[in-house]
């Protein structure tokens, strides 16, 4: 609760790394005030992941339908309600971003609407509606969290969207043209791809995910081209002119001029970090060159009583990276012995074959100068679930170093990969080794069977391939 003036742990910004850092505080007896400048759940919930998996799911559930004749379903007269599909989702944005506001009810968390900014050390402005307020605290955790890069000759407007825009459209376009190929991108490719619209994703690099490894980006490059979304590379957009129900798009590739015609263009860049309007210069805090705030192995940043959590830190720009950050935080200033200490951070694309990884690839593991590092991938074409569920596309894999085989890294392409990672996350924070995962017992028939058929095949003792 707000006491007078003084407050005693403040957190700017409720999204999954602020809203969690709250509740944790609460739980361990702070007294937490939480500043957020626009909604509870921050942009994950309201405006990122989970309204995009809504779109995502319905897009793979109508081709579930689509695509299930070798199981004796025949689907002759399917139809997409996009405004139903709108409905579903923004009735799930709002179930998440309600249970975020019964939890803070619930742990006394008190919330002042308006934006935050450091006006001097221990000391903070917020402004709601032309009225400041200023207040001093005790702890403040820094969880706001970023924003899309902005390019200059890609203004957002009209039938020019971010990815936010692009999760809003009441209608299935025809066409749509994606610039950028990062997860952000070829998530909403796959989505309005399925839905039917004509895609191309247009890329500066030589392919799209390319912060994935090869085998995995040219899955999704498969996925895609069964759905005839073109990948234009090395390309970049030179004009832009805006039609009455279309926009004209002028782009440069090997060095010739092209133009096409699409019904919108979506920008999808990437993102950077809140952190050039909190006054940090105020109170000292040191950023380092990209704008993000330098902070030890505890979130705390250069100046005491001041942390940051999420995407305004280095590191992957993860809603669970922000969350597990917010937990280590609170705890640190609970007093505990805590420190953000994990060496597997997973990742997920949630692509028509979603794909995932935790801890280090292989070339990483080499490039950061680890020796006798192997790695091996068994195909979820020989996992008995998977071939019930006609979804064999994908694999398993396994990295893995030195004699006793400690497991250091995993990815896995194909059906539930978002869920079966956090288990080789475990295993590779754990110390485990590939023989810890064979002697595991996994239900059959299961999807997770394929990790252990994957620890057999390391040991040199397969049985199902």
């Amino acid at each position: 609760m707000v006491d007078g003036q003084h407050l005693d742990t403040v957190v700017i910004g409720a999204g999954p790394g602020g809203y969690v850092a709250a509740i944790r505080a609460a739980e361990l007896g702070q007294d937490v005030t939480v500043v957020e400048n626009r909604f509870l759940g921050g942009v994950c919930l309201n405006v990122g992941c989970i309204p995009s998996k809504a779109l995502i799911q319905a897009g793979h559930n109508l081709q579930t339908v689509f695509h299930s004749r070798a199981m004796g379903i025949h689907a002759d007269d399917v139809t997409l309600d996009m405004g139903q599909v709108h409905q579903f989702k923004n009735q799930t944005v709002k179930r998440m971003t309600d249970g975020v506001a019964s939890l803070f009810k619930k742990h006394h968390i008190h919330v002042l609407w308006g934006r935050a900014t450091i006006t001097a050390p221990g000391q903070i402005r917020v402004s709601h509606e032309g009225e400041q307020t200023d207040y001093s605290y005790r702890n403040l955790i820094i969880a706001t969290g970023s924003r899309p890069v902005t390019i200059k000759n890609l203004p957002i407007g009209g039938r020019v969207l971010d990815s936010t825009g692009a999760l809003d459209l009441e209608e299935v376009p025809k066409s749509m043209l994606i610039v950028g190929g990062g997860h952000i991108g070829c998530e909403l490719a796959s989505a309005y791809a399925n839905f039917g619209s004509q895609v191309t994703i247009m890329v500066a690099r030589s392919r799209i995910m390319a912060n994935w490894e090869a085998d995995m980006a040219a899955m999704a490059m498969d996925d895609f081209a069964a759905k005839n979304v073109q990948i234009l590379t090395k390309t970049r957009v030179t004009q832009l002119s805006a039609k009455d129900d279309s926009i004209e798009v002028g782009y440069e590739k090997d060095g010739q001029l092209h133009s096409t015609r699409v019904d919108y263009v979506v920008v999808a860049k990437g993102r950077r970090p809140n952190t050039d309007q909190l006054g940090l210069e105020q109170a000292g805090v040191v950023l380092d060159s990209r704008g993000l705030i330098e902070v030890n192995a505890q979130c705390r940043t250069n100046v005491p009583h001041i942390y940051a959590i999420g995407d305004v830190v280095s590191g992957p720009a993860l809603a669970h990276k922000a969350s597990y950050q917010g937990k280590i935080v609170a705890a640190a200033i609970a007093g505990r012995d805590v420190s953000t200490s994990k060496r597997a951070m997973p990742a997920v694309c949630y692509v028509n074959t979603p794909l995932a990884t935790t801890g280090l690839t292989a070339e990483q593991a080499r490039q950061a100068g680890r020796t006798d590092v192997h790695s091996v991938k068994f195909p979820l074409l020989a996992n008995g679930r998977a071939v019930t569920m006609n979804s064999t596309q994908g694999f398993v894999r396994l990295v893995y170093q030195g004699r006793a085989k400690w497991l250091i890294g995993a990815q896995i392409a194909g059906v539930a990969a978002e869920d079966l990672i956090g288990e080789l996350s475990l295993a590779i924070d754990s110390g485990r080794t590939v023989a810890d995962l064979a002697n595991t017992i996994a239900p059959h028939p299961s999807l997770g069977e394929a990790v252990l058929d994957c620890a057999d095949l390391a040991l040199g003792l397969p049985i199902n391939i």
